[in-house]
């Protein structure tokens, strides 16, 4: 039921559009409480209202990112190399991306755990101080797709110490920032 759970979540993550609407029934089987709300949330707003809100939410907060490698490299150098580990992931298990999507966009990682649930548990695991940081946010903003958030958690291991010093690391200072030609 995970691997259900997560295609179904990286369909929701994705932007939203008309054949995200028409696979709402086919999502709504599978989904658990969070999702049902989400799904709801979905089906009673109009879908450039819906559009509005995702570009508002995803594109232009920070504390908001999608891209997960964001939230320990920043955009420094160090994020390239996580993107290529990812790629090359990805390549091991036979799956090619296309120029379309960044290898760490939630939705892509998801999509992959779907079809690769131990890897991809792996990959969602490594992640889990940043996915955590996402879901406070986003319940923060009281925004509708912190219920998504919250389903992925869900299908998760609990945060354990290390990990909450992760979480509480990046909420107080934010991901890494280059370096590059500054005086130490």
């Amino acid at each position: 039921m995970t691997a259900a759970a997560w295609q179904a979540q990286s369909v929701l993550l994705g932007y939203p559009d008309e054949p995200l609407v028409g696979l709402l029934p086919l999502l709504r089987r599978v989904a658990d409480a969070p999702l049902r709300r989400f799904i709801d949330h979905v089906e009673r707003t109009p879908l450039p209202e819906l559009q509005a809100d995702y570009v508002a939410t995803f594109d232009h907060r920070k504390r908001c990112c999608l891209y997960l490698t964001y939230y320990f490299h920043g955009d420094t150098r160090n994020r390239g190399m996580a993107l290529l580990a990812l790629k090359q992931t990805y390549a091991a298990a036979g799956l090619r991306l296309t120029d379309d999507e960044l290898p760490d966009h939630l939705a892509v990682v998801l999509e992959f755990a779907a079809t690769n649930p131990l890897v991809g548990a792996e990959l969602l695991t490594q992640h889990r101080a940043g996915l955590e940081l996402l879901r406070l946010a986003l319940r923060d903003d009281h925004s509708p797709w912190a219920d998504v958030l919250d389903s992925i958690s869900a299908t998760l291991p609990p945060l354990h110490g290390d990990e909450r010093t992760a979480v509480a690391r990046l909420a107080a200072e934010g991901p890494p920032v280059e370096q590059v030609g500054a005086y130490l």
